[in-house]
C-alpha cells in the first residue's frame, strides 16, 4: 500500500532494525503478518547472544523487546500488567522486562546537560558526581550538591532518545491500524487503547517538566502530613531534559537488615504506606503508578518518602465509586454485585451472561473464608475477566498494577499484612467525604450510610434485570430465570429508599434547625423519627 510505503520510507532505517531483531529472535510470524520481512535486509542482522531454539515463544519475544529499546520495553511492561488480556505464561515472562541498561559515558551526557543548564555543571553545582546513581533506558540519575549546600538528584534524558521513540511510535501506530483493519480477532487486546496508553506514557517521560509537575501534584496531597515526604523541585534548573530535585535519604522497604538496625516498626510502616497510597487513589484520584521498593524510602522520624513520578495514574470520581462497589462486593461475597461492576466496565462488550455469572460465583467461593492475598485476588479477578472475553479499562488496569505492587511491598514488611483491613480507615474517610454532612450527629451519619447502601442496591438489581432480559431475547431460560426474585428485590430496595429518603431529609434539613432552637421537645421528636425510620429499614432488610 502507498501509505505503508510512505511510512517505510520515512522511518526506513528504524523499521529495518525492528524487523531484523524480530527475525533474529525467531519472532517471524509478526514480521510476516505485517509484511515487513523484506525491509530486514536494510539493517545489519543482529545475532542473539543465546540459542533461541532453547527458548519458548514468550521468552523469545521478551528478549527481542529488550533488544529493541525503551519504546518496546515500555509496551511489554504495560502488557505484563494485563492478566485480563494475556495468559500467565506471557505475563510472567514479560514481568522480567527491565529498563536498566549500561550507562552512557559522562562525556556524551555533559554537552547536553550544560546546554540545558545554560552553564558548565561545575558552575551550577558545588559538587557533581559523574558516576550515575542509576541508568535506565529513558534517563540517567546523578547526585550533586548546590552552592547553597542542599543535596540534589539530577535526572538527565539520554541524548538522541526522542528521535528514536517518535519513530517507534509512528511505526507502532501504523502497525496498530493494520491490525485493527486486517485482523479484527485481535480487537479484544484493545490495540488502539494500548497504543494511546503507550504514547501518552512515553511522551510524558520524555518531558521532565511533566514529572516535576506530577511530583508537586502528589506533594500537594500530603501538604498537611509531616510523615509523607515528596522531594522539592528546583525549578530554576529544571527543563524538558533535566530535572533537579531534593535528594531524599532513606532505606528501601526491602532492605530488612538496615530497617532492623534502625529499629523500624515494619508492621506500622506497612499500614502507613497503604494509607498513603489509598489516600492518593481513593480520596484524591491521583496516585503513584509504580510504588515498587525503589520508589519508596523509609526515612528517619517514622516517615515515608515517595520518589520518581514519571508516570502517575488518575481516577475519575465515577471510577473511584466503582472501585468501592467492587471492594464492597468482594467483602460481602456478593457475586451479583461483582458481576454488575464487571458489566459496567465492559462498555460495548456482549459477554455470555450465564458463563459470567458462574465465574463470579466461583470467584467469590475461591476467596471466601480464607486470608485474603489482595495481589493474588486482583490477579485472579483480571484472569476471570480475560476468560469471559472482558477487558479492564486502562485507568483501572494501571491502578490494579499499582495495588498489586504495593501489596507485594507491604507483605515483605509484614507477612501477615491484609490490605482489606489496612484500607479500612481510608475507605471510611472516602465514604464520609461523599455521604456524610458536616456538623451532623453520628446517628445522622449512620442514616446517610444506610441510604447509600439502599440506593446502591437498586441500580445493581435493575442493571442485572435489564441485561438478563436483553440476553433473554435469544435464550428464553435467562429471560424467565429469577424474574420474581428480582421484582421482590426491587420492591424491597424501593421501599428502603423511600423510608431512607424521608428519614435523611428530616435529619439533615429539620434536625439542625430544631437543635438551633434548643427546644427539647423538637429534639426528642426528631430522634424518634430517625430511630423509627432506621428500625423500619432494618425490618425491611431482614424480610427476605
Amino acid at each position: 500500500m502507498l501509505k505503508t510505503a510512505f511510512v517505510a520510507a520515512r522511518d526506513r532505517q528504524r523499521l529495518g532494525e525492528i524487523a531484523a531483531v524480530l527475525i533474529g529472535y525467531g519472532v517471524t510470524k509478526v514480521v510476516e503478518r505485517l509484511g515487513i520481512a523484506q525491509v530486514a535486509r536494510l539493517a545489519k542482522r543482529r545475532t542473539p547472544r543465546v540459542d533461541i531454539t532453547r527458548l519458548s515463544q514468550p521468552q523469545r519475544v521478551r528478549r527481542a523487546i529488550e533488544a529493541l529499546g525503551p519504546t518496546f520495553v515500555k509496551l511489554g511492561q504495560i502488557l505484563a500488567s494485563r492478566p485480563d488480556l494475556l495468559t500467565p505464561e506471557w505475563t510472567e515472562e514479560l514481568e522480567k522486562l527491565h529498563s536498566q541498561v549500561s550507562p552512557i559515558p559522562w562525556e556524551r551526557i555533559r554537552p547536553q546537560l550544560e546546554e540545558d543548564l545554560g552553564a558548565p555543571a561545575d558552575e551550577v553545582f558545588a559538587e557533581f558526581d559523574t558516576v550515575p546513581l542509576a541508568a535506565a533506558s529513558i534517563a540517567q540519575v546523578y547526585r550533586a550538591r548546590l552552592h547553597s549546600g542542599e543535596e540534589v538528584v539530577v535526572k538527565v534524558l539520554r541524548p538522541g532518545l526522542r528521535k528514536i521513540i517518535e519513530a517507534d511510535l509512528r511505526l507502532l501506530g501504523h502497525a496498530t491500524r493494520i491490525v485493527v483493519t486486517e485482523w479484527p480477532e485481535f480487537g479484544r487486546y484493545q490495540p488502539q487503547e494500548q497504543m494511546r496508553h503507550l504514547a501518552s506514557g512515553l511522551y510524558g517521560e520524555l518531558d521532565l517538566i511533566n514529572e516535576a509537575r506530577n511530583c508537586e501534584t502528589i506533594a500537594a496531597i500530603f501538604s498537611d502530613r509531616d510523615d509523607i515526604v515528596v522531594p522539592k523541585i528546583h525549578w530554576e534548573w529544571t527543563s524538558e531534559r533535566v530535572l533537579v530535585q531534593e535528594f531524599i535519604h532513606g532505606i528501601p522497604p526491602n532492605d530488612h537488615p538496615r530497617l532492623d538496625a534502625a529499629g523500624i516498626d515494619k508492621v506500622r510502616l506497612a499500614q502507613k504506606g497503604t494509607d498513603a497510597f489509598l489516600q492518593m487513589a481513593l480520596i484524591e484520584g491521583v496516585f503513584h503508578a509504580d510504588p515498587h521498593p525503589g520508589n519508596m524510602l523509609v526515612m528517619s522520624g517514622d516517615r515515608i518518602g515517595f520518589i520518581d513520578f514519571g508516570i502517575i495514574g488518575r481516577l475519575s470520581e465515577r471510577r473511584r465509586n466503582q472501585l468501592l462497589m467492587l471492594i464492597g462486593s468482594m467483602l460481602k461475597e456478593d457475586a451479583d454485585g461483582l458481576m454488575a461492576v464487571l458489566l459496567d466496565w465492559t462498555g460495548s462488550s456482549n459477554p455470555d451472561l450465564t458463563k459470567l455469572e458462574a465465574s463470579s460465583q466461583a470467584f467469590i467461593a475461591r476467596h471466601t473464608g480464607a486470608t485474603l492475598d489482595f495481589g493474588a485476588l486482583l490477579t485472579d479477578f483480571m484472569t476471570m475477566a480475560r476468560e469471559n472475553d472482558l477487558a479492564m479499562p486502562t485507568d483501572l488496569a494501571i491502578l490494579f498494577k499499582g495495588l498489586v505492587t504495593a501489596d507485594g511491598v507491604m507483605r515483605q514488611l509484614d507477612p501477615n499484612f491484609d490490605l482489606f483491613s489496612a484500607a479500612g480507615p481510608t475507605v471510611k474517610r472516602k465514604l464520609a467525604s461523599q455521604f456524610s454532612i458536616k456538623g451532623l450527629t453520628r446517628k445522622v451519619e449512620a442514616v446517610g450510610a444506610g441510604l447509600f447502601g439502599a440506593a446502591s442496591e437498586l441500580p445493581t438489581l435493575i442493571h442485572l434485570m435489564l441485561v438478563r432480559l436483553k440476553q433473554g431475547r435469544v435464550t428464553v431460560e435467562i429471560e424467565l430465570k429469577g424474574i420474581e426474585k428480582l421484582t421482590r428485590g426491587i420492591e424491597r430496595a424501593a421501599a428502603r429508599i423511600a423510608v431512607a429518603l424521608i428519614v435523611a431529609a428530616f435529619a439533615t434539613q429539620l434536625a439542625p434547625r430544631f437543635m438551633d432552637l434548643g427546644t427539647p421537645a423538637f429534639i426528642t421528636v426528631g430522634a424518634m423519627v430517625c430511630v423509627i425510620g432506621i428500625g423500619w429499614l432494618v425490618l425491611l432488610g431482614r424480610n427476605k
